[in-house]
């Protein structure tokens, strides 16, 4: 079993950067793929980034790519999403998940067992 507590959102401008940490217990997080996913009213949850167990594999969304770094501390039992060049468009609720027992990255949600609770990212124009 694995709970997720994510933290480091907030406002800010179009342009800025933001680091989320996301803050995992239990014994299986390092050997768990990990991911982001966000949703934003009136849409779909999105998947955003994932990471496989050692962090050797990383997958993004084309969305993100070469604005956002997922990576971890296995030592720390913590995952991170570094968000750079924020955009107005990536307003959303930033929620982290583990998959539990497996140890690759996927970018379904349903792949994904364990889910914590969110937090709110606002990039204003």
């Amino acid at each position: 079993h694995v709970q997720l507590v994510e933290s480091g959102g907030g406002f800010v401008q179009a342009g800025g950067s933001l680091r989320l940490s996301c803050a995992a217990s239990g014994r299986t997080f390092s050997t768990s793929g990990m991911a982001w996913f966000r949703h934003a009213p009136g849409t779909e949850r999105e998947f955003v980034a994932s990471i496989a167990d050692i962090g050797s594999v990383t997958r993004y969304a084309d969305s993100v790519k070469g604005r956002f770094t997922i990576s971890r501390d296995n030592a720390k039992n913590t995952l991170y999403l570094q968000m750079n060049s924020l955009k107005p468009e990536d307003t959303a609720v930033y929620y982290c998940a583990a998959r539990g027992s497996y140890t690759g990255t996927a970018t379904s949600g349903v792949d994904y067992n364990y889910w914590g609770q969110g937090t709110q990212v606002t990039v204003s124009s």
